[in-house]
């Protein structure tokens, strides 16, 4: 199988499992990542960016937003999520993540 139509097909499962639990953040955050590898940014970004306006805790979306920004050269906005998910990360406890935001916050900011 092709890679376009593989990920096309995990996009079409994922989408249908979204119907009976739409809120899903784990699909969500999955779908997110699949628009992200064909080029769909603005899916990508608008799905990251759904999850952590609804769940600001979901700490892991916090990173892949800002990569997608950076990637789409808006590194001032990269900034601001990856230093939002470094106070949620401290607020739930999660040193691991906390620590690769602040190294992705560090690297694009020096």
């Amino acid at each position: 199988m092709q890679p376009l139509q593989a990920a096309m097909n995990r996009i079409e499962r994922i989408l249908q499992l979204l119907q009976t639990a739409p809120k899903d953040n784990f699909l969500r955050h999955a779908l997110a990542l699949e628009y992200g590898k064909l080029g769909e940014e603005a899916k990508a970004r608008q799905l990251f960016e759904d999850i952590l306006t609804e769940f600001p805790d979901y700490i892991g979306s916090y990173y892949h937003l800002g990569k997608l920004l950076e990637r789409t050269g808006e590194n001032e906005l990269a900034l601001e999520w990856y230093a939002k998910g470094m106070a949620a990360a401290r607020q739930v406890g999660d040193r691991h993540a906390y620590g690769e935001l602040q190294g992705a916050h560090d690297e694009l900011a020096y």
